[in-house]
Parts: C-alpha cells; sequence; structure tokens
C-alpha cells in the first residue's frame, strides 16, 4: 500500500533546475521517439539535418531532470505514480542550437481521500540563459494511495473539455515500434516502468507501458499532419488528459474537431477500442506574435 503523501516533505523539496541544448542530434532522437517515420508519412524534415524542423513537443523533454517524482528524498512510491495531465504553451519556437533552462515548482496539491489518490500539479518554465520564455507547461501526477493528508479534493484550474457530440471532421492513425519505449528512454525520462516488467506488473501493468509524453508527442504529429499541412511551426499549444495506457507496438488514432485555429481532439487504440487521450485542445496557427509574458 502507498504512503500517505508528506506534505512538508514535499513543501521542503526543491526540483533540480536543468540545462539542455536543442541540437540536430537531439531533435532527431526525440522525433524518432515519438516515431517519426514509422508511417507512410514522409517526415525526413524531421530527422535529416538539411532544412531540419524540430516538433514542438520537444519542450517537453528540454530543461528536466528528467523524472524527478523518483528522487529519494521525496519518498514516494513512484511506481505507482501516473501522469494525468499535461499542457504545453510555447511562446516562441524551438531553434536548433538553443540553449534551454528549465526550473520547475510544485503549484497545486489535492486529496482524494485516506487510501485514494492525491494529486500533485507542477509547473515547469523553460527560458534561454538571458531569461527570455520559451514555453510553459503544467503536469499532474496521480499518486495512488497517498491521499489522507487533508487537503482539498480538486485541483485549482481550468475545466475539464467537454468533447463535441458531432462525428470528427478528420482523423489520422499513427503506428508506435515494439521499442518505442526504448527509444523514447533516450530524450531523458528514465523511469523503469516503460522498459522493466517487474516494474511494470508492480504498478499494476502487464508489461512495460509507452511513456505518456511520447504518446503525446505522437499525437502532436498527428495535429501537424491533419491541421498544419506537415509543418511544425504552426502548432503552439496542447492540452492533454491521459486515461489509458499505449503499449508499444499499437497503433494510435487521433481524431479532430476543428474551428479555426482551435482544435478539439481525441486519442484511442483501435484493435482495443481504448481511448487513451481524451479531452484534448490544441492551438493551430503559428506565432503571428511574440507572446512575451506567459498567461
Amino acid at each position: 500500500m502507498s504512503r500517505m503523501l508528506d506534505v512538508e516533505q514535499l513543501r521542503g523539496f526543491r526540483v533540480p533546475e536543468a540545462q539542455d541544448v536543442c541540437d540536430p542530434r537531439s531533435a532527431i532522437l526525440y522525433a524518432l521517439g515519438v516515431g517519426a517515420g514509422l508511417g507512410a508519412i514522409d517526415e525526413r524534415h524531421l530527422v535529416f539535418e538539411r532544412d531540419q524542423a524540430v516538433l514542438p513537443t520537444m519542450a517537453l523533454v528540454l530543461g528536466t531532470p528528467g523524472f524527478w517524482p523518483m528522487a529519494p528524498e521525496l519518498g514516494w512510491d513512484w511506481p505507482r505514480i501516473l501522469h494525468g495531465e499535461q499542457t504545453l504553451k510555447l511562446v516562441r519556437p524551438l531553434e536548433l542550437g538553443q540553449l534551454v533552462n528549465g526550473r520547475i515548482e510544485i503549484i497545486g496539491l489535492a486529496d482524494k481521500g485516506l487510501g485514494k489518490s492525491a494529486l500533485v500539479r507542477a509547473k515547469r518554465v523553460i527560458t534561454t540563459p538571458t531569461d527570455r520564455p520559451i514555453a510553459e507547461m503544467e503536469e499532474v501526477w496521480v499518486l495512488r494511495g497517498a491521499g489522507g493528508f487533508g487537503g482539498p479534493s480538486n485541483l485549482d484550474g481550468p475545466a475539464p473539455i467537454v468533447m463535441p457530440d458531432a462525428p470528427a471532421g478528420a482523423c489520422l492513425d499513427l503506428p508506435t515500434a515494439a521499442n518505442q519505449s526504448m527509444l523514447y528512454r533516450l530524450t531523458g525520462d528514465r523511469n523503469p516502468l516503460h522498459i522493466d516488467r517487474g516494474t511494470a506488473q508492480a504498478a499494476g501493468f502487464d508489461r512495460p507501458i509507452l511513456h505518456g509524453l511520447a504518446t503525446m508527442g505522437l499525437v502532436g504529429r498527428a495535429l501537424i499532419h491533419l491541421c498544419c499541412d506537415g509543418d511544425p511551426g504552426l502548432l503552439t499549444d496542447m492540452r492533454v488528459r491521459f486515461t489509458a495506457p499505449v503499449w508499444p507496438g499499437e497503433t494510435v488514432r487521433t481524431e479532430i474537431w476543428r474551428t479555426g485555429d482551435t482544435v478539439w481532439f481525441r486519442a484511442s487504440v483501435p484493435d482495443r477500442n481504448s481511448i487513451v487521450i481524451d479531452g484534448g485542445e490544441a492551438r493551430i496557427g503559428g506565432f503571428k506574435e511574440e507572446r512575451d509574458v506567459l498567461t
């Protein structure tokens, strides 16, 4: 059984700051980690140095120390932690050769009750070395069995997206590889849940699952092909709620509903009739103006 969240211990914890460089090699590894080149769509511009483009979702792996909930100082039962939600808001596009600094802070806690889950919301901001903002992200971690510490029952934040009732306007199926989570670990997330069967079984899964952020990156690619004519620079914002795992080797279907620059989306594994991302929202349209202040 998981240990109850120690609020004072968490308040005294500081996630280590991190620095990265968005270089061509790292951008290629990230693109491969989220499945670029596996399908029938030509994605050489993501993995070939000539006129190479950077996927906007690469911001999710820059300026981070990796899977920080594993830190021994926290004492969390990390194999039982699930990634619940994730947002991404880019202020300016990622550029090859760009140095990136990242800072993470805990901004919210929720207590679902004794023996139930605790929710932890963290915010990460990545900036240039001169402190110009590049992107802001928020993540929600679900600590199964860690509730009971007496906090509020819900996190502050925007209401969940209500998906349209109408049939999707378009959809795209993209495959993952059997070794997809092994590749994605090269981006820095070394959580054994995604490669070690024993860890996965301790967490309640039959075998290792794909990283949630790898699924989000794959869905980001689908949005780029469905809404941006393959141009990664037009996708600036994403918001997702993870609802079920993807097993490496499965095909993921992304369905979209679009109104102007706003896109709502859902992702599923058709072979299992399982929704893996729900309540998705994205902004398409690129950087018409530079957003110096994150809101």
